[in-house]
Protein backbone atom coordinates (compact mmCIF):
# COMPACT_ATOMS: atom_id res chain seq x y z
CA UNK A 1 0.00 0.00 0.00
CA UNK A 2 1.34 3.40 -0.89
CA UNK A 3 2.15 6.03 1.63
CA UNK A 4 -0.63 8.26 0.25
CA UNK A 5 -3.25 5.52 0.72
CA UNK A 6 -2.07 4.89 4.24
CA UNK A 7 -2.41 8.63 5.12
CA UNK A 8 -5.90 8.75 3.63
CA UNK A 9 -7.07 5.82 5.75
CA UNK A 10 -5.60 7.35 8.90
CA UNK A 11 -7.27 10.74 8.18
CA UNK A 12 -10.62 9.10 7.45
CA UNK A 13 -10.45 7.08 10.64
CA UNK A 14 -9.63 10.14 12.70
CA UNK A 15 -12.44 12.12 11.13
CA UNK A 16 -14.91 9.29 11.82
CA UNK A 17 -13.76 9.16 15.42
CA UNK A 18 -14.31 12.89 15.85
CA UNK A 19 -17.77 12.72 14.29
CA UNK A 20 -18.82 9.77 16.42
CA UNK A 21 -17.34 11.41 19.48
CA UNK A 22 -19.27 14.63 18.78
CA UNK A 23 -22.45 12.71 18.35
CA UNK A 24 -21.89 11.03 21.64
CA UNK A 25 -21.08 14.36 23.32
CA UNK A 26 -24.15 16.14 21.86
CA UNK A 27 -26.56 13.28 22.26
CA UNK A 28 -29.56 14.25 24.38
CA UNK A 29 -29.41 13.08 27.93
CA UNK A 30 -32.28 11.11 29.37
CA UNK A 31 -34.56 13.45 31.42
CA UNK A 32 -34.23 13.01 35.14
CA UNK A 33 -37.61 13.17 36.92
CA UNK A 34 -37.61 15.47 39.95
CA UNK A 35 -40.04 14.80 42.78
CA UNK A 36 -42.82 17.44 43.26
CA UNK A 37 -42.06 19.34 46.48
CA UNK A 38 -44.70 19.04 49.15
CA UNK A 39 -46.21 22.53 49.81
CA UNK A 40 -45.66 23.87 53.27
CA UNK A 41 -48.89 25.11 54.85
CA UNK A 42 -48.43 27.50 57.72
CA UNK A 43 -51.47 27.90 59.94
CA UNK A 44 -51.36 31.14 61.94
CA UNK A 45 -53.61 31.31 64.94
CA UNK A 46 -53.94 34.94 66.13
CA UNK A 47 -53.29 35.48 69.74
CA UNK A 48 -56.49 36.71 71.39
CA UNK A 49 -56.26 40.26 72.64
CA UNK A 50 -56.46 40.68 76.37
CA UNK A 51 -59.85 41.66 77.73
CA UNK A 52 -58.64 45.12 78.71
CA UNK A 53 -57.94 45.92 75.05
CA UNK A 54 -61.70 45.83 74.37
CA UNK A 55 -62.57 47.99 77.35
CA UNK A 56 -62.66 51.27 75.43
CA UNK A 57 -64.80 49.83 72.61
CA UNK A 58 -67.17 48.21 75.07
CA UNK A 59 -67.49 51.45 77.02
CA UNK A 60 -68.29 53.36 73.83
CA UNK A 61 -70.98 50.89 72.85
CA UNK A 62 -72.51 50.85 76.30
CA UNK A 63 -72.54 54.64 76.36
CA UNK A 64 -74.57 54.84 73.13
CA UNK A 65 -76.86 51.98 74.17
CA UNK A 66 -77.53 53.62 77.52
CA UNK A 67 -78.32 56.98 75.93
CA UNK A 68 -80.75 55.38 73.51
CA UNK A 69 -82.50 53.40 76.24
CA UNK A 70 -82.87 56.52 78.41
CA UNK A 71 -83.82 59.11 75.79
CA UNK A 72 -85.69 57.28 73.03
CA UNK A 73 -88.88 56.94 75.15
CA UNK A 74 -89.06 60.76 75.12
CA UNK A 75 -88.93 60.96 71.31
CA UNK A 76 -92.29 61.00 69.54
CA UNK A 77 -93.44 60.57 65.96
CA UNK A 78 -95.54 63.50 64.74
CA UNK A 79 -97.98 63.17 61.86
CA UNK A 80 -99.67 66.30 60.53
CA UNK A 81 -102.32 66.80 57.90
CA UNK A 82 -102.35 69.99 55.87
CA UNK A 83 -105.10 70.95 53.43
CA UNK A 84 -103.78 72.23 50.10
CA UNK A 85 -105.58 73.23 46.90
CA UNK A 86 -105.32 71.39 43.60
CA UNK A 87 -105.31 72.93 40.11
CA UNK A 88 -109.08 73.43 40.26
CA UNK A 89 -108.93 74.98 43.76
CA UNK A 90 -110.27 71.86 45.36
CA UNK A 91 -109.09 70.89 48.86
CA UNK A 92 -106.50 68.13 48.93
CA UNK A 93 -105.23 66.69 52.24
CA UNK A 94 -101.48 66.26 52.42
CA UNK A 95 -99.73 64.38 55.20
CA UNK A 96 -96.33 65.10 56.66
CA UNK A 97 -94.23 63.52 59.37
CA UNK A 98 -91.61 64.69 61.78
CA UNK A 99 -90.17 64.20 65.23
CA UNK A 100 -90.41 65.85 68.62
CA UNK A 101 -89.45 65.28 72.24
CA UNK A 102 -91.26 65.52 75.56
CA UNK A 103 -90.00 68.27 77.89
CA UNK A 104 -92.32 67.99 80.92
CA UNK A 105 -95.01 65.93 82.64
CA UNK A 106 -97.72 68.30 81.37
CA UNK A 107 -97.42 66.82 77.90
CA UNK A 108 -95.53 69.67 76.20
CA UNK A 109 -93.51 68.54 73.18
CA UNK A 110 -90.88 70.58 71.33
CA UNK A 111 -90.63 70.25 67.56
CA UNK A 112 -89.93 72.38 64.48
CA UNK A 113 -92.46 74.94 63.35
CA UNK A 114 -92.30 73.59 59.80
CA UNK A 115 -93.42 70.16 61.06
CA UNK A 116 -96.80 71.48 62.27
CA UNK A 117 -97.23 74.79 60.41
CA UNK A 118 -100.69 75.11 58.89
CA UNK A 119 -101.73 71.65 60.09
CA UNK A 120 -105.47 70.87 60.26
CA UNK A 121 -104.82 67.81 62.39
CA UNK A 122 -101.83 66.61 64.42
CA UNK A 123 -101.28 63.15 65.86
CA UNK A 124 -98.47 61.98 68.12
CA UNK A 125 -97.25 58.41 68.41
CA UNK A 126 -95.54 57.68 71.72
CA UNK A 127 -92.76 55.18 72.29
CA UNK A 128 -95.24 52.53 73.47
CA UNK A 129 -97.25 52.87 70.25
CA UNK A 130 -100.05 54.97 71.72
CA UNK A 131 -101.47 57.44 69.19
CA UNK A 132 -103.07 60.63 70.56
CA UNK A 133 -104.15 63.97 69.08
CA UNK A 134 -102.09 67.08 69.77
CA UNK A 135 -102.73 70.82 69.78
CA UNK A 136 -100.32 73.63 68.92
CA UNK A 137 -99.56 75.68 72.04
CA UNK A 138 -97.27 78.21 70.39
CA UNK A 139 -94.96 78.65 67.42
CA UNK A 140 -92.02 80.81 66.41
CA UNK A 141 -91.49 80.63 62.64
CA UNK A 142 -88.35 82.76 62.85
CA UNK A 143 -86.45 80.21 64.99
CA UNK A 144 -88.36 77.28 63.44
CA UNK A 145 -89.60 76.13 66.83
CA UNK A 146 -93.04 75.05 68.01
CA UNK A 147 -94.59 73.55 71.12
CA UNK A 148 -97.48 71.10 70.92
CA UNK A 149 -99.31 69.41 73.78
CA UNK A 150 -100.92 66.04 74.32
CA UNK A 151 -103.33 64.91 77.04
CA UNK A 152 -102.03 61.66 78.52
CA UNK A 153 -101.29 60.43 82.06
CA UNK A 154 -98.08 61.93 83.43
CA UNK A 155 -96.63 58.49 84.21
CA UNK A 156 -96.37 57.58 80.52
CA UNK A 157 -94.27 60.66 79.75
CA UNK A 158 -90.47 60.60 79.89
CA UNK A 159 -89.11 64.17 79.67
CA UNK A 160 -85.63 64.80 78.30
CA UNK A 161 -82.85 66.64 80.10
CA UNK A 162 -81.89 69.93 78.48
CA UNK A 163 -78.18 70.65 78.28
CA UNK A 164 -76.35 73.80 77.17
CA UNK A 165 -75.04 74.91 73.80
CA UNK A 166 -72.94 77.83 75.06
CA UNK A 167 -69.74 75.85 75.54
CA UNK A 168 -69.98 73.29 72.75
CA UNK A 169 -66.82 72.57 70.79
CA UNK A 170 -66.22 71.23 67.30
CA UNK A 171 -65.38 67.53 67.48
CA UNK A 172 -67.69 66.70 70.38
CA UNK A 173 -69.96 63.69 69.99
CA UNK A 174 -73.43 64.35 68.54
CA UNK A 175 -76.26 61.81 68.67
CA UNK A 176 -79.55 62.22 66.81
CA UNK A 177 -82.75 60.33 67.52
CA UNK A 178 -85.78 60.75 65.30
CA UNK A 179 -88.08 59.20 62.74
CA UNK A 180 -86.36 59.46 59.34
CA UNK A 181 -88.70 58.38 56.55
CA UNK A 182 -91.15 57.23 59.20
CA UNK A 183 -88.73 54.77 60.80
CA UNK A 184 -89.54 55.29 64.47
CA UNK A 185 -86.82 56.25 66.95
CA UNK A 186 -83.80 55.76 64.72
CA UNK A 187 -80.41 56.63 66.25
CA UNK A 188 -77.46 58.03 64.31
CA UNK A 189 -74.13 59.24 65.63
CA UNK A 190 -71.49 61.70 64.57
CA UNK A 191 -69.71 64.80 65.79
CA UNK A 192 -70.30 68.53 65.91
CA UNK A 193 -68.83 69.70 62.61
CA UNK A 194 -69.11 73.46 63.13
CA UNK A 195 -70.79 76.08 65.29
CA UNK A 196 -72.41 79.46 64.74
CA UNK A 197 -73.64 78.73 61.22
CA UNK A 198 -76.18 81.09 59.65
CA UNK A 199 -78.58 79.39 57.24
CA UNK A 200 -81.62 80.66 55.36
CA UNK A 201 -85.07 79.27 56.18
CA UNK A 202 -88.02 80.67 54.21
CA UNK A 203 -86.00 83.81 53.53
CA UNK A 204 -85.11 84.31 57.20
CA UNK A 205 -81.64 83.83 58.68
CA UNK A 206 -81.37 81.12 61.33
CA UNK A 207 -78.32 81.98 63.38
CA UNK A 208 -75.96 80.23 65.78
CA UNK A 209 -76.87 76.87 64.22
CA UNK A 210 -75.05 73.67 65.17
CA UNK A 211 -73.67 71.76 62.18
CA UNK A 212 -73.30 67.99 62.53
CA UNK A 213 -72.39 65.00 60.39
CA UNK A 214 -74.78 62.72 62.30
CA UNK A 215 -77.17 61.49 59.61
CA UNK A 216 -80.31 63.63 59.51
CA UNK A 217 -83.01 62.85 56.95
CA UNK A 218 -86.61 63.89 56.23
CA UNK A 219 -88.59 62.93 59.32
CA UNK A 220 -85.74 63.79 61.71
CA UNK A 221 -86.95 67.39 61.87
CA UNK A 222 -87.89 68.33 65.41
CA UNK A 223 -85.98 65.49 67.03
CA UNK A 224 -83.26 65.98 69.64
CA UNK A 225 -79.53 66.29 69.06
CA UNK A 226 -77.77 64.93 72.15
CA UNK A 227 -74.38 65.12 73.80
CA UNK A 228 -72.44 62.18 75.22
CA UNK A 229 -74.46 62.34 78.44
CA UNK A 230 -77.80 62.18 76.69
CA UNK A 231 -78.66 65.84 77.23
CA UNK A 232 -80.38 67.81 74.48
CA UNK A 233 -78.01 70.30 72.84
CA UNK A 234 -80.15 71.12 69.81
CA UNK A 235 -83.27 70.51 67.75
CA UNK A 236 -82.57 68.92 64.35
CA UNK A 237 -84.10 71.21 61.77
CA UNK A 238 -82.51 71.11 58.32
CA UNK A 239 -80.07 69.42 55.95
CA UNK A 240 -77.88 70.94 53.27
CA UNK A 241 -79.57 70.27 49.93
CA UNK A 242 -77.47 68.07 47.65
CA UNK A 243 -74.90 67.27 50.34
CA UNK A 244 -74.42 64.26 52.55
CA UNK A 245 -73.77 64.38 56.27
CA UNK A 246 -74.37 68.12 56.62
CA UNK A 247 -77.22 68.73 59.02
CA UNK A 248 -78.18 71.65 61.24
CA UNK A 249 -79.80 71.98 64.64
CA UNK A 250 -81.30 74.92 66.53
CA UNK A 251 -79.13 75.31 69.65
CA UNK A 252 -80.75 74.34 72.94
CA UNK A 253 -80.01 77.75 74.48
CA UNK A 254 -82.39 79.19 71.89
CA UNK A 255 -84.94 76.55 72.89
CA UNK A 256 -84.61 77.48 76.55
CA UNK A 257 -85.11 81.16 75.69
CA UNK A 258 -88.04 80.74 73.28
CA UNK A 259 -90.09 77.77 74.55
CA UNK A 260 -91.15 79.25 77.92
CA UNK A 261 -92.68 82.23 76.08
CA UNK A 262 -94.41 79.93 73.61
CA UNK A 263 -95.99 77.99 76.47
CA UNK A 264 -96.96 81.15 78.37
CA UNK A 265 -98.21 83.37 75.53
CA UNK A 266 -98.26 81.31 72.33
CA UNK A 267 -95.68 83.48 70.61
CA UNK A 268 -92.16 84.82 71.02
CA UNK A 269 -91.30 88.53 70.99
CA UNK A 270 -88.25 89.23 68.84
CA UNK A 271 -86.01 92.16 69.80
CA UNK A 272 -86.05 94.91 67.17
CA UNK A 273 -84.15 98.09 66.44
CA UNK A 274 -86.12 99.28 63.43
CA UNK A 275 -83.71 100.01 60.60
CA UNK A 276 -83.05 98.99 57.02
CA UNK A 277 -79.36 99.03 56.14
CA UNK A 278 -76.87 98.04 53.44
CA UNK A 279 -73.89 95.81 54.11
CA UNK A 280 -70.77 97.88 53.41
CA UNK A 281 -68.24 96.19 51.14
CA UNK A 282 -64.86 97.54 49.98
CA UNK A 283 -66.40 98.25 46.56
CA UNK A 284 -69.33 100.17 48.06
CA UNK A 285 -67.02 102.02 50.42
CA UNK A 286 -64.86 103.11 47.50
CA UNK A 287 -67.83 104.15 45.36
CA UNK A 288 -69.38 106.25 48.16
CA UNK A 289 -66.07 107.38 49.72
CA UNK A 290 -67.02 105.90 53.09
CA UNK A 291 -64.58 106.01 56.03
CA UNK A 292 -64.79 102.22 56.64
CA UNK A 293 -65.07 99.19 54.36
CA UNK A 294 -67.09 97.04 56.80
CA UNK A 295 -70.28 97.81 58.67
CA UNK A 296 -73.89 98.80 58.03
CA UNK A 297 -74.95 101.92 56.11
CA UNK A 298 -78.35 102.92 57.49
CA UNK A 299 -80.73 103.54 54.59
CA UNK A 300 -84.03 103.87 56.44
CA UNK A 301 -85.20 104.32 60.01
CA UNK A 302 -88.74 103.08 60.62
CA UNK A 303 -91.22 105.48 62.16
CA UNK A 304 -91.95 105.05 65.86
CA UNK A 305 -89.13 102.53 66.10
CA UNK A 306 -86.48 102.23 68.81
CA UNK A 307 -83.93 103.51 66.29
CA UNK A 308 -85.94 106.68 65.61
CA UNK A 309 -86.40 107.36 69.31
CA UNK A 310 -82.67 106.89 69.85
CA UNK A 311 -81.86 109.41 67.11
CA UNK A 312 -80.37 107.18 64.41
CA UNK A 313 -80.34 108.78 60.96
CA UNK A 314 -81.21 107.19 57.63
CA UNK A 315 -80.18 108.06 54.07
CA UNK A 316 -80.77 111.55 52.66
CA UNK A 317 -79.93 111.15 48.96
CA UNK A 318 -79.71 108.52 46.22
CA UNK A 319 -76.54 107.56 44.38
CA UNK A 320 -76.24 105.10 41.53
CA UNK A 321 -73.69 102.36 42.16
CA UNK A 322 -73.45 99.98 39.21
CA UNK A 323 -76.98 98.82 38.46
CA UNK A 324 -78.38 99.84 41.85
CA UNK A 325 -79.53 103.02 43.54
CA UNK A 326 -78.24 103.41 47.07
CA UNK A 327 -79.50 105.74 49.78
CA UNK A 328 -76.52 107.57 51.26
CA UNK A 329 -75.93 110.10 53.98
CA UNK A 330 -77.13 107.92 56.84
CA UNK A 331 -75.31 106.71 59.93
CA UNK A 332 -72.79 103.88 59.70
CA UNK A 333 -73.11 101.17 62.37
CA UNK A 334 -69.85 99.32 63.00
CA UNK A 335 -70.65 97.34 66.18
CA UNK A 336 -73.33 96.43 68.71
CA UNK A 337 -72.19 96.11 72.32
CA UNK A 338 -68.65 96.03 71.01
CA UNK A 339 -69.30 93.14 68.61
CA UNK A 340 -68.56 94.05 64.94
CA UNK A 341 -71.46 93.76 62.49
CA UNK A 342 -71.13 93.64 58.71
CA UNK A 343 -74.61 92.64 57.50
CA UNK A 344 -78.25 92.80 58.50
CA UNK A 345 -78.08 89.04 59.11
CA UNK A 346 -75.23 89.39 61.60
CA UNK A 347 -77.10 92.20 63.40
CA UNK A 348 -80.32 90.18 63.49
CA UNK A 349 -78.56 87.03 64.71
CA UNK A 350 -76.89 88.98 67.50
CA UNK A 351 -80.21 90.46 68.60
CA UNK A 352 -81.88 87.05 68.53
CA UNK A 353 -79.18 85.14 70.37
CA UNK A 354 -77.81 87.73 72.81
CA UNK A 355 -80.68 90.09 73.68
CA UNK A 356 -84.35 90.24 74.67
CA UNK A 357 -87.11 92.79 74.34
CA UNK A 358 -86.53 95.57 76.87
CA UNK A 359 -82.73 95.31 76.80
CA UNK A 360 -80.67 98.40 75.99
CA UNK A 361 -77.86 97.96 73.47
CA UNK A 362 -74.99 100.26 72.56
CA UNK A 363 -74.37 100.94 68.89
CA UNK A 364 -70.98 102.16 67.66
CA UNK A 365 -71.82 104.73 64.97
CA UNK A 366 -69.94 106.92 62.52
CA UNK A 367 -71.79 110.12 61.57
CA UNK A 368 -70.26 112.80 59.35
CA UNK A 369 -66.84 111.31 60.00
CA UNK A 370 -67.23 111.40 63.78
CA UNK A 371 -67.39 108.28 65.96
CA UNK A 372 -70.09 108.11 68.65
CA UNK A 373 -72.16 105.64 70.64
CA UNK A 374 -75.96 105.54 70.70
CA UNK A 375 -78.08 103.71 73.28
CA UNK A 376 -81.14 101.91 71.88
CA UNK A 377 -83.84 100.25 73.99
CA UNK A 378 -85.10 97.19 72.12
CA UNK A 379 -88.78 96.63 71.45
CA UNK A 380 -90.77 93.72 70.05
CA UNK A 381 -90.65 93.48 66.29
CA UNK A 382 -94.02 94.27 64.70
CA UNK A 383 -95.55 91.40 62.73
CA UNK A 384 -95.74 93.54 59.59
CA UNK A 385 -91.95 93.86 59.38
CA UNK A 386 -91.39 90.06 59.34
Amino acid sequence: MSRRSTFTLIFAGSLLTLILGGCLINAPQAATLQPTPTPIVVVVTPTPLPAEAFAAADAEEQLIVNIYERVSPAVVHITSQVITLDFFWGPVPREGTGSGFVIDREGHIVTNNHVVEGAERIEVTLADGTVVPAQVVGADPYNDLAVIQIDVPAEVLHPVELGSSANLRVGQRAIAIGNPFGLDRTLTTGVISSLGRIIESDGRPLGEMIQTDAAINPGNSGGPLLDSRGRVIGVNTAIRSGAENIGFAVPVDTVKRVVPQLIATGHYEHPWIGILAYAITPRLAQALDLPVDRGLLVAQVYRNSPAQRAGLRGGTSQVRVGNYRVLTGGDIITAINGVPVDSMDSLTVYLESKTQVGDTVELSVIRDGQTMTIQVELEARPQATG
